[in-house]
């Protein structure tokens, strides 16, 4: 396994993504969640032989669906059956799909915040009632699933759960007996539990992510757009575990069957089959940039506050030793020219801190942290 150093932040620059468009040229973008390494080369060649062959028709859902199973089974041990694998565009479409059919309109959907931005909107969007269940916070900075909010929220009359496991914000991985509990807690009250599992090709090294599907009944969303950063080309799937899933599973239309891109499904399944080693060098390179961040932030910035992420490249920063605000990303910008998420967009929870991508070279990493200590310096 290899880090990867060869991240060009000129040739980034030409890059026409929202990371790369959203600010002026004098900022460094660390806030969506995009990594800056190169694309996998089994996925750049799957994708140039699928153009020299003009393979730009309509995806065969089939083909997704076994290439799934098999990863499935390869990287978690987890038998899915292809009848209950539907692929989608994306996870966000997928959330939207499942709080449709667990939820009419007017009921609720828990969610636990602090939590991906998304989880708000679309419960709302689809005119669902988000019911917060927040996640508990130990005195170490540490967050965890909390059942009483999340019993608390279904006594109110929430219809679903989503889960955002392996989570984002804060790189938390709930354990399996926390998910099994989330489990028991959703049966007793006839709710579906869905859970984004985005970010679990992601776990880091030294750490464990329990699927969902291993421990109790629902609908699961994976994709292989951050691992392999290919959200651009829209290919995710949604799957069922147990009756309860099997049953909303039947609520997906077919014309969402066909929306996922032929590009999308094409990179995915080269992904999935072939970019092993590849992913590997990525997590070696994100494990050398947690302990990079951590190493720079205790000796230049010690009043800012942090727990390592477990699973992917987003590092939670408690900035409200600093005292920059509800909203401290807007002051990273202003003085330090670099641009994180912003936390209050995570919830109520999320005022004070913010959001630091760290899925770059070690040296950029090296650069945001500076920035960051520009941004604390007297003016």
């Amino acid at each position: 396994m290899a880090i990867l150093q060869d991240v060009d932040l000129e040739r980034l620059r030409q890059r026409t993504s929202e990371k790369w468009r959203a600010y002026p040229p004098d900022v460094l973008p660390s806030f969506v969640a995009e990594m800056d390494f190169g694309l996998a080369p089994v996925v750049r060649d799957a994708l140039s032989a699928a153009v020299a062959l003009d393979d730009c028709g309509y995806i065969h859902p089939q083909r997704v669906a076994e290439a799934f199973v098999d990863y499935a089974a390869r990287r978690w041990g987890l038998r899915v059956a292809a009848e209950d694998v539907v692929p989608l565009p994306d996870v966000v479409t997928g959330l939207g799909w499942a709080v449709q059919i667990a939820a009419a309109r007017g009921e609720g959907v828990a969610i636990t915040p602090p939590v991906y931005p998304p989880f708000f909107s679309t419960v709302r969007q689809h005119e669902r009632v988000v019911v917060e269940a927040p996640m508990s916070r130990s005195p170490q900075g540490v967050y965890a699933l909390d059942l009483h909010t999340l019993e608390a929220a279904l006594q109110r009359g929430a219809r679903a759960i989503l889960l955002c496991s392996p989570h984002n914000p804060t790189g938390t991985l709930p354990s399996r007996d926390e998910l099994a509990a989330v489990a028991a807690l959703a049966e007793r009250h006839g709710a579906l539990v869905v859970s984004d599992e985005i970010w679990a090709p992601l776990t880091l090294p030294g750490e464990t992510h329990v699927p969902f599907a291993s421990v109790g009944d629902g609908l699961t969303l994976m994709s292989a757009s951050k691992a392999f950063n290919l959200a651009g080309l829209k290919c995710a799937v949604l799957f069922a575990h147990g009756e309860a899933g099997r049953r909303a599973l039947r609520g997906i239309p077919m014309e969402a069957r066909w929306a996922t891109g032929q590009l999308g499904a094409t990179a995915t399944l080269a992904a999935w089959r072939q970019g092993e080693a590849w992913l590997a060098d990525v997590l070696e390179t994100l494990d050398h940039n947690r302990r990079s961040f951590e190493r720079l932030r205790a000796e230049h910035l010690p009043a800012l506050r942090w727990v390592a992420p477990r699973a992917g490249y987003l590092g939670w920063l408690d900035c409200r030793a600093l005292e920059l605000g509800d909203d401290p990303a807007r002051v990273f910008l202003e003085r330090g020219r670099v641009a994180l998420s912003r936390g209050p967009t995570f919830g109520a929870e999320g005022r004070g801190f913010a959001r630091v991508n760290l899925g770059t070279s070690p040296a950029l990493v090296e650069e945001i942290v500076r920035r960051l200590g520009l941004s604390l310096s007297p003016v």
